[in-house]
């Protein structure tokens, strides 16, 4: 691609990542209601999120709506589940139906739920706790987020935050429940047909406490809008009376482009002054490393040709040394051993296969992200699109895998065949079981049902299965890449390490600046990820994500580089440990976040916290080693075909 090329895309991807009102492609349909239509409720679960008195998350925890601790109103009939996405389960959605009525532009003011309800200590206890822990509940109307109206503290943009707090806590550290709701619909007006129709824009709930609120004997509504806020006791029985107030507000915003104040960016230029920063430190460090390696190489290069090129039997038997030329030294000492199988090759080789489908499924998905083709208003698509991505490139990892281990030498071929699809993916569900235990004993609506877990297992026998199968053949059948030296049989002494090119400092340098690229972009994932909010900033995660492949193929070239000048050949592991090391930083992060903004009272939350992100951690390991391995690899092959050996 010519430079003017390669400018043009970068501004446009630029100018698509600095847009706060990204276009999307919504992923449903719109709907459209007469006046006076219903228009349906629907109820999520209750998560956690940032308590507002210390700032701090307290709990990872999800609830179902309907718990009967929490004694929120059911529907006559009894909630129904609604449909949802694969995605959407796995992450811990549990969406059904609710008995608030809502009809189109009809206000309605101070409606009770259902009759009055009673919490008993032990209720009121639990109630209270998830207050204090500042948990959230969350509703749906046509497929938007009951929202609360925040305001940036920087910009003073105002914004919809998803979610709205169960109850507040006051300065004498007293919970107080929300039992009130005023519900602000926006609503836009649209000509269809021989009749006017209305599309639900945008939803924002005001929740209130209202000690006060009653129902008498003829069933009239008192919603307590002069009494104090209602305090749940945890030594006497409590009783609540849910209320709501609906009302409708014609709004300019186009259907089109209602998420558009839901999808707010803290502090942008805190994200441009870390995509500079880091776009700056990777032009340098690659221009770096391209300058020293191509000025080194090419002095070697020259030096062993020219070597080659004096008859020694001219020179009776004297040691000479003419125009700088001597004997070979440097990384040309090695090249009868650079190319030696590396230890436990199967191993290797099934990690490069998993490696490389999470490479593609991750470019693949963060681009599908980019364009807009993965729209919050289709809940649960992103998770699903990674799991039915990562199953769909099961033949790139059985062809990755198997051509890699054939390359290697390697000739137990059925056992690669079969641990390819299974070593990686059963260890990580494996894992993932063991955590979903932990939330499925404390009954937290995050646990994903069994049926779902079945789902998964059976999609991935029936489709990745076959496809890594179908591409270890073609891997195994296709030849292996022959290297460009020979390789001796007798393997050459290595000289003891010293300094910076011993294994763990090698490895903890060559990690920390692929991770010093996402760093940032991390933190908000990690924040939206804990805290159940909606992350969207795919334009900045996509440029952090090339920054982040780039960073790593450089400095682990580098890191092969300097271990070859020093007569270790044994570069395989320790290039793909190296560039692995990001995931070991992926996860020292986690913990700093935990250490910092987390602030759990329980064993099992720290158990789950620490279980997904060594979990996460792992995944970053086997995608940046790959990266950083396959780099190598290229380089390696490069220098010595660009030489001439006997």
């Amino acid at each position: 691609m010519p430079s003017s090329g390669r400018a043009l895309l970068l501004s446009s991807l630029l100018l698509l990542s600095s847009s706060t009102s990204a276009f999307y492609l919504p992923g449903v349909a719109p709907t459209s209601y007469d006046e006076g239509q219903s228009v349906p409720l629907y109820v999520n679960h209750l998560t956690p999120g940032i308590a507002r008195q210390d700032d701090q998350l307290h709990a990872v925890l999800s609830y179902d709506y309907y718990n009967p601790i929490f004694h929120f109103c059911q529907p006559k009939d009894g909630p129904a589940d609604v449909r949802e996405s694969l995605g959407s389960i796995i992450f811990g959605d549990r969406i059904r139906t609710s008995p608030f009525e809502l009809h189109m532009a009809k206000n309605e003011t101070c409606k009770a739920v259902c009759g009055e309800v009673e919490f008993g200590p032990r209720d009121a206890r639990f109630t209270n706790n998830r207050i204090a822990q500042g948990y959230n509940i969350n509703w749906l109307v046509d497929g938007l987020p009951a929202a609360m109206l925040n305001l940036d503290p920087i910009t003073e943009a105002e914004f919809y935050n998803p979610g709205f707090l169960m109850g507040y806590v006051d300065e004498n550290g007293q919970s107080y429940l929300n039992n009130h709701f005023d519900i602000i619909i926006d609503y836009h007006e649209v000509g269809l047909a021989t009749q006017d129709k209305y599309r639900v824009v945008g939803v924002l709930v005001q929740p209130d406490s209202r000690g006060e609120s009653s129902i008498d004997a003829d069933n009239q509504v008192d919603c307590g809008e002069e009494g104090g806020p209602m305090m749940l006791s945890e030594e006497n029985p409590t009783k609540v009376v849910w209320t709501y107030s609906v009302y409708w507000r014609e709004s300019d915003t186009a259907w089109a482009t209602r998420w558009d104040k839901y999808l707010h960016v803290f502090d942008p230029k805190i994200h441009w002054f870390s995509l500079i920063n880091s776009t700056v430190f990777v032009v340098f460090l690659v221009g770096m490393v391209s300058m020293i390696l191509i000025r080194a190489l090419r002095k070697d290069i020259a030096r062993y040709n020219r070597l080659d090129q004096i008859n020694l039997d001219d020179l009776n038997g004297t040691s000479v040394v003419e125009d700088g030329i001597q004997e070979d030294s440097g990384w040309k000492l090695v090249h009868g051993d650079v190319f030696r199988c590396p230890k436990s090759p199967l191993l290797l080789s099934v990690l490069l296969g998993n490696g490389a489908q999470l490479f593609v499924m991750t470019g693949v998905t963060v681009a599908f992200a980019l364009f807009g083709l993965l729209s919050p208003a289709n809940r649960g698509f992103l998770g699903t699109t990674v799991v039915i991505l990562y199953t769909l490139l099961g033949f790139i990892g059985g062809y990755v895998s198997s051509r890699a281990y054939k390359s290697f030498g390697g000739e137990a071929w059925k056992r690669n065949i079969v641990m390819t699809p299974l070593l990686i993916p059963g260890l990580v569900f494996s894992w993932f079981f063991l955590l979903n235990l932990f939330v499925w004993a404390k009954g937290s609506s995050g646990a994903v049902p069994f049926t779902t877990m079945l789902a998964v297992i059976a999609i991935w026998f029936v489709i990745s299965l076959p496809l890594s199968f179908a591409g270890s053949w073609i891997g195994f059948k296709s030849p292996a890449f022959e290297a460009p030296t020979k390789t001796n049989q007798i393997p050459r002494q290595i000289p003891p390490a010293v300094g910076t090119l011993r294994p763990i400092p090698s490895l903890l340098l060559t990690g920390i600046l692929p991770f010093g690229a996402i760093f940032v972009e991390l933190y908000f994932i990690m924040n939206s990820l804990w805290t159940s909010k909606i992350y969207y900033m795919f334009g900045f995660l996509f440029l952090c994500y090339g920054l982040m492949v780039i960073t790593t193929a450089a400095t682990t070239i580098l890191l092969v580089y300097f271990m070859l000048c020093a007569e270790d050949y044994r570069w395989s592991w320790r290039a793909f440990g190296g560039a692995g090391m990001t995931g070991f930083y992926v996860f020292v992060n986690a913990l700093i976040f935990w250490a910092t903004r987390v602030s759990f009272g329980g064993l099992t939350g720290a158990v789950l916290y620490v279980g997904y992100s060594a979990l996460i951690g792992f995944l970053v390991f086997i995608l940046t080693g790959t990266i950083g391995f396959f780099a190598s690899w290229m380089f390696v092959r490069k220098i010595y075909s660009s030489i001439k050996v006997d």
